[in-house]
């Protein structure tokens, strides 16, 4: 087991990481911009390095500031959280060539499952339903065009080498295809510098499902269970829940074994999550693999009691995973609610500030995970999530109660300040979400109403 690690993230990951990495007696380096320069959570370190400013190009985004407080803090691995560099192939390959190990799977594996268009093709050989659509980024408009004549309109325009919504367009016809087709090339190129494009069929009222796994190097895979991503906004998630709340032990069944089977087709090692639409049919469709731990990794922990970022560490270091398939049960029902400081009331702007009062709430079945305190100011610089708040109950129906007496009692306050708290609960009086009758529009449809 490693001795000493450095998390390259901030914020709630950050201490996440630094809370798995303790309780297997590992210590711990985080790394810091000047924006983030007295957080909270860096006491929590048992050693803080400042790698730069903060702007996150030059902090944590900077592979060699990351590198060089590595080396000089003689730890052995990186753990990369999510977001910035965690799928990031070159900072992995980086982290090889300087005898550092990457918390993660091979560079290989993650530039090979980041490009969607090569991971649909491993997915299909693989025999995992896939939307049916390009094999692959197509040459031009031209030839996307004939493509969506082929499976029908409308069809969904992708970024081959990104995600998050961006590079994505829908087309509803062949007479706005071109159009869409150079507004998404045009936006991949500023999202990811690669203007490549795939095209795939638009499915109707689908469910953002997803399977958490868990791959170990000697080729064992489990799969954990389906979280629900629907809530989400601009493709942003917003609420995740586990189990689905529609799913059928049949159908988790097979959408866990496909998971497994793309996992084991693609070489995967380490934690990851593959991503499924599913439709009103209950047929489920490969979207993509993150390489990576989730933000909404907590709902599945709290419905397998397994630690996700410790079997991150363990997996790393070189152990097998010490439980089988059978060994995983599902208990009870989990609920996440990012609450990011955000006015919903304000197209969902920012809003960074001092926080004057903050009361995180307790009791059976809440968790939060969180890096704020009060006296903490939320920088402009990086994403607006500043907790989340997870709840387990018995069945989805006990989660529910628990989940409004929980942000009922959270208290989040500063001048200028407002979260996503508000829209929460009122989420949570809507009959069609407490029914679970919800899909990828749902959030969208609430909004406009």
């Amino acid at each position: 087991m490693f001795q000493r690690i450095l998390v390259a993230n901030r914020g709630e990951i950050a201490l996440r990481v630094i809370r798995a990495a303790h309780d297997l007696g590992i210590e711990v380096v985080a790394v810091y911009s000047e924006a983030d320069r007295g957080a909270p959570y860096l006491q929590f370190a048992d050693e803080a390095v400042c790698i730069g400013p903060a702007a996150s190009a030059q902090s944590y985004l900077n592979i060699p500031a990351i590198i060089a407080a590595a080396e000089i803090t003689n730890v052995e691995a990186i753990h990369p959280g999510y977001g910035f560099l965690a799928e990031n192939a070159h900072f992995a390959e980086v982290c090889r060539a300087c005898d550092l190990t990457f918390i993660g799977p091979s560079p290989e594996v993650i530039d090979s499952c980041g490009d969607k268009s090569k991971a649909k093709t491993t997915a299909r050989n693989a025999g995992v339903p896939v939307v049916p659509g390009s094999d692959g980024a197509v040459a031009d408009a031209d030839e996307g065009a004939r493509v969506a004549e082929e499976v029908g309109y409308p069809v969904m325009i992708k970024a081959a080498a990104g995600g998050g919504g961006r590079g994505m367009r829908k087309a509803d016809s062949p007479e706005v295809f071109h159009a869409c087709f150079h507004q998404a090339q045009q936006e991949a190129m500023g999202a990811f510098n690669d203007d490549k494009v795939y095209i795939e069929k638009f499915v109707v009222n689908p469910r953002h499902v997803e399977v958490q796994i868990l791959a170990g190097a000697d080729g064992k895979v489990v799969a954990l269970g389906e979280r629900d991503c629907s809530i989400q906004r601009r493709h942003q998630k917003l609420i995740e829940e586990s189990p689905c709340p529609v799913t059928t032990p049949e159908i988790s069944k097979r959408m866990g074994e496909a998971a497994i089977a793309f996992a084991k087709a693609a070489g995967y090692v380490n934690a990851g999550t593959v991503e499924f639409l599913l439709d009103e049919k209950g047929d489920f469709y490969f979207i993509e693999l993150n390489a990576r731990i989730q933000v909404e990794h907590c709902v599945t922990e709290a419905v397998t009691g397994i630690d996700l970022v410790q079997w991150q560490i363990r997996i790393a270091a070189g152990e097998n995973l010490d439980f089988t398939q059978d060994d995983v049960k599902i208990t009870g029902h989990a609920i996440e609610f990012r609450i990011n400081a955000e006015n919903p009331e304000r197209n969902f702007a920012p809003c960074p500030g001092r926080i004057d009062e903050l009361f995180l709430p307790g009791g059976p079945g809440v968790r939060v995970d969180s890096h704020i305190a009060a006296g903490y100011t939320i920088p402009r610089h990086y994403d607006s999530m500043v907790a989340k708040l997870i709840v387990h109950g018995r069945d989805r129906a006990d989660a529910l109660r628990i989940a409004k007496r929980a942000l009922r009692e959270t208290r989040v306050n500063g001048p200028g300040l407002a979260t996503t708290i508000p829209l929460h609960l009122r989420i949570l009086e809507q009959p069609d979400f407490i029914a679970g009758n919800t899909d990828t529009g749902f959030l969208e449809k609430f909004l406009d109403s």
